[in-house]
């Protein structure tokens, strides 16, 4: 079985990008007008906007009921960021091989 994988040498956009883009420009409304509508308080989604928290699943479901964006795919968008960040501190994470007795 083959570990490897494969590098394709862009960083996925943090789901706040695609939110801050797709929602908050498309739509021309600000981070308090957008909070209201998802019945969040303002710097809760002023963090994600600004990708210093990431997507929950419940966040996701609200945007989806107040904007259409689809849940599955933002959650998939912060699953595959995730995971690149992770890739990056790949070498900061020593853990040997295991062998089976």
């Amino acid at each position: 079985m083959s570990h490897d994988h494969i590098e394709i040498g862009m960083t996925p956009s943090h789901p706040g990008e695609f939110i801050r883009e797709e929602i908050l420009a498309a739509l021309d409304i600000s981070i308090t007008t957008a909070a209201e509508a998802l019945g969040v308080r303002r710097a809760t989604l002023s963090d994600l906007i600004n990708e210093k928290a990431a997507l929950s699943p419940e966040m996701a479901l609200r945007i989806e009921k107040a904007f259409g964006l689809d849940m599955d795919t933002m959650l998939r968008m912060q699953a595959w960021h995730d995971a690149a960040m992770m890739r990056r501190r790949a070498g900061e994470i020593e853990v040997p091989r295991f062998e089976p007795a």
